[in-house]
């Protein structure tokens, strides 16, 4: 396996940290409430609530795609074990398992614990419910909430992993793949809005935790830093390096 490019690890770990610390601190509710009576009509509802093509083809579809795609990572993994050709890509492909399955595994927990309302449940978007924060009092509901963070936004940034797995190999696919993640899951988190299911801030935390579990996971399964020697000796074989 070729030795790792530079990576800057404690900015790219320490940038996620530092926004979630931020969203935390600033008044992130005024922001979600803003943007979500953009997707809402006081008469009719969200404007996606009964879209089939929200529903049917960019929710469950598109889920069903990512789920299928971490499958044949899974199934690619298991092929590396034997003496095959694929072994030559067995740590990438164990990485995409572990990255994929951290990514969409943290989600329910998270949900469970935090018990945050989506935005069709609450009492100012035609629900019965009242408004209560990530962090504080959470007044007593029947039911609790399970919108946070977004689901199906981590369906598509959990696919930040392919970017880190590419990156070695393949830089300019990993480039391509790092776009089309970010994309996609933009693409599932304000469809995801437009029904009503999720705020903004809850799909750009699922952001945020699906980069860091990447990047940590590249960190202890993938990355493999050009040795301090090697480096000394590159630096005295090409001054101008």
């Amino acid at each position: 396996m070729p030795y790792s490019r530079p990576f800057n690890f404690r900015f790219w770990i320490g940038l996620p940290i530092a926004l979630m610390a931020l969203l935390l601190i600033v008044d992130v509710p005024h922001l979600d409430f803003a943007l979500a009576h953009l997707f809402y009509d006081p008469h009719g509802g969200f404007i996606g609530r009964h879209s089939q093509f929200l529903e049917d083809v960019l929710h469950d579809r598109a889920k069903q795609a990512v789920i299928l795609l971490g499958v044949l990572a899974i199934v690619g993994f298991l092929v590396s074990l034997l003496p095959t050709r694929v072994r030559r890509i067995r740590r990438p492909l164990g990485y995409l398992v572990l990255a994929l399955g951290l990514s969409t595994a943290i989600v329910s927990p998270l949900k469970a614990v935090t018990a945050v309302q989506c935005p069709w449940s609450l009492s100012e978007f035609g629900g019965v419910e009242p408004y209560s924060p990530l962090l504080g009092h959470h007044p007593f509901v029947e039911k609790a909430g399970r919108c946070w963070p977004g689901g199906h936004a981590s369906a598509g940034f959990s696919l930040l992993a392919l970017f880190f797995a590419l990156r070695d190999r393949r830089p300019r696919l990993a480039r391509v793949a790092l776009i089309g993640a970010l994309l996609l899951g933009s693409v599932f988190s304000l469809g995801r809005m437009m029904q009503g299911a999720h705020f903004l801030s809850h799909n750009v935390w699922t952001l945020l935790f699906d980069w860091m579990i990447s990047v940590v996971c590249y960190r202890l399964v993938l990355y493999r830093p050009v040795p301090v020697m090697d480096r000394q000796a590159s630096a005295l074989a090409d001054p101008a390096v």
